[in-house]
């Protein structure tokens, strides 16, 4: 059995995609593969293998220590990803930076969710051979599709009219992830329904956090922000909703994403070159705001078109089954424990 200890502070913010996929990807483990792997979290034992999904200091310094065995960093953001999030001012910004890049070195091997970042640590001086990609994936148990009587359900219960187009988004309120341009929407397709399901994780460290704010606590008639939420009431969301949009700038492989396709939502998205390697053809790409009005305009008046993206929402959905994955982590970790006994 395979010693595997989880290093995270990610389920200690609420509202983050980090924490939906550290926990997902726990409760994965534990519950497949029960005599292959010995699983814990946050615990100082001696380990075969120790998975960083996060950088905190104390996590940093315990990689010095031999009973670490081999050290797995999962890389959920790069410096870059960071504009736009969180407002850090010089010179902590830059020695922040500095420390994340860092803290990857000091990984005997990387992980990322999407292969677009594999150039870029190698830029950053990490060898390629170190790095491995394994995409995110979702609960299917939680996130799939419903009934039309269910949905109705849901509609009712989030005093929606049955016949209203719901435009939902999700993540933190920040500029990073778009907001700005939801709101711009929602204001100029007043007969929509428009609701963000998130809020501010890091307070006013957020970017943009003063201008948010305002909107946020004086939205338009028809935008609904609804704070910090679990993940069933994501899943409840994601099915009375008739498209799910996420305009935003940075992103490494979002789990709001995968969570829609899982319930067979029809997905737009900011066109971002990131998502060409990972999802390409399953989403209604955008280029600016002003692209993402036409085309919600075409959603809305096109049911085969909303009906086409919806299909490539259900077959994305597949490819990032829990089956697969959950095969692909176990792999992973055998031959990383073997590589370290054989150093």
């Amino acid at each position: 059995m395979i010693k595997v200890t989880m290093f995270s502070s990610a389920d200690k913010v609420a509202g983050q995609g980090v924490g939906s996929a550290y926990l997902e990807l726990v409760n994965l483990l534990k519950s497949r593969w029960p005599d292959q792997l010995d699983v814990e979290i946050n615990r100082y034992r001696r380990s075969d293998i120790s998975h960083y999904h996060t950088i905190d200091l104390p996590f940093y310094f315990s990689t010095f220590s031999k009973k670490r065995g081999r050290k797995i960093g999962y890389v959920h953001f790069l410096p870059e990803t960071l504009e736009g999030s969180l407002k850090i001012p010089q010179p902590f910004r830059g020695i922040f930076y500095h420390y994340v890049i860092a803290f990857y070195k000091r990984m005997d091997h990387l992980v990322v969710v999407n292969p677009s970042f594999i150039d870029k640590l190698v830029a950053y001086g990490i060898p390629r051979q170190r790095i491995s990609y394994i995409p995110n994936f979702v609960d299917a148990a939680r996130f799939h599709p419903v009934t039309a009587e269910e949905r109705r359900r849901l509609r009712d219960r989030y005093h929606i009219p049955t016949e209203r187009f719901v435009v939902l988004g999700t993540g933190q309120v920040q500029e990073r992830k778009g907001v700005p341009d939801f709101i711009t929407l929602a204001r100029q397709n007043p007969d929509v329904q428009f609701i963000w399901a998130g809020g501010f994780s890091f307070g006013r460290l957020t970017d943009g956090y003063t201008e948010l704010k305002k909107v946020v606590d004086n939205p338009p008639a028809n935008l609904r922000f609804t704070g910090i939420v679990s993940r069933d009431e994501i899943a409840a969301l994601s099915n009375l909703a008739d498209l799910f949009l996420l305009p935003s700038y940075n992103e490494l492989f979002p789990m709001s994403v995968l969570e829609a396709f899982s319930c067979g939502t029809p997905v737009m998205l900011r066109d971002l070159d990131l998502y060409h390697s990972i999802i390409a053809g399953d989403y209604e790409p955008a280029k600016d705001v002003d692209e993402m009005q036409v085309k919600l305009t075409l959603l809305r008046n096109d049911p085969a078109r909303l009906a086409h993206w919806q299909k490539q929402a259900r077959e994305a959905s597949q490819r990032y089954s829990e089956d697969h994955l959950a095969q692909v982590w176990l792999d992973f970790y055998r031959d990383q424990a073997g590589e370290d006994q054989h150093e």
